[in-house]
């Protein structure tokens, strides 16, 4: 049996579409805190679309080495549930947003297995990974190779993001049956503003893909 897999769409900027997503079966909203991302939205501007989603959609915020005390504010005041550490954050810098109260999830980017040994030390159980690259943390749409993740103990959740597509999504789902899938620049018209089609299209492959699955397991 499969259980249901947790869709997370990243990199929103715009109010209306927010709103829209929130209302489809998706189960997580990404906001990019990183100055230097196209996808870069201001935290009054995120706490402005987080008082008008429905109250079971989370909402996710992306940062890059971000001082414990301004990722701190900036959570407070965008009204923020998760923060997502996508730089090079330590063990001991996640364990002060714990005691701080604040729940978190590790984003690592993966160029060979050995970056998956990172996985170990860190306590938490959710990890986000994404294919590595020079230019940018995350965004970029590149897969890495999915094989890799053959390895990973499986007490640990993945969410699995970078390049997933409606070509790819399947064998995602298959090869990995991953916690979660972190869609962000595969369902864009230009960095930051969705297509709603694309959006929609995703979600309906992934969601008749796991219905088919779990009717006639393998």
């Amino acid at each position: 049996y499969m259980s249901r897999i947790h869709v997370k769409i990243c990199g929103i900027t715009l109010p209306e579409q927010a709103v829209a997503i929130s209302n489809l079966d998706v189960d997580a909203l990404g906001f990019i805190l990183y100055s230097k991302s196209p996808r870069y939205i201001d935290p009054g501007r995120i706490a402005s679309i987080t008082e008008t989603l429905p109250p079971f959609t989370k909402t996710v915020g992306v940062f890059v080495d971000e001082p414990v005390a301004s990722l701190a504010d900036s959570m407070a005041e965008s009204r923020l549930d998760i923060a997502q550490l996508s730089g090079n954050e330590s063990e001991a810098y996640g364990r002060e947003l714990t005691e701080a109260g604040i729940n978190w999830i590790r984003s690592l980017r993966i160029r060979s297995s050995s970056d998956l040994e990172q996985i170990s030390l860190y306590q938490n159980r959710y990890f986000l990974l994404d294919a590595w690259s020079k230019d940018a943390y995350g965004g970029t749409g590149q897969t890495f190779d999915w094989k890799m993740l053959e390895q990973i103990h499986n007490k640990k959740k993945i969410i699995l993001a970078g390049g997933i597509n409606a070509e790819n999504v399947e064998q995602a789902i298959k090869d990995i049956n991953p916690y979660g899938l972190d869609i962000s620049s595969s369902v864009e018209k230009s960095p930051g503003v969705k297509s709603m089609e694309l959006v929609r299209s995703l979600l309906g492959r992934i969601r008749n893909f796991q219905k088919t699955v779990s009717q006639n397991p393998a």
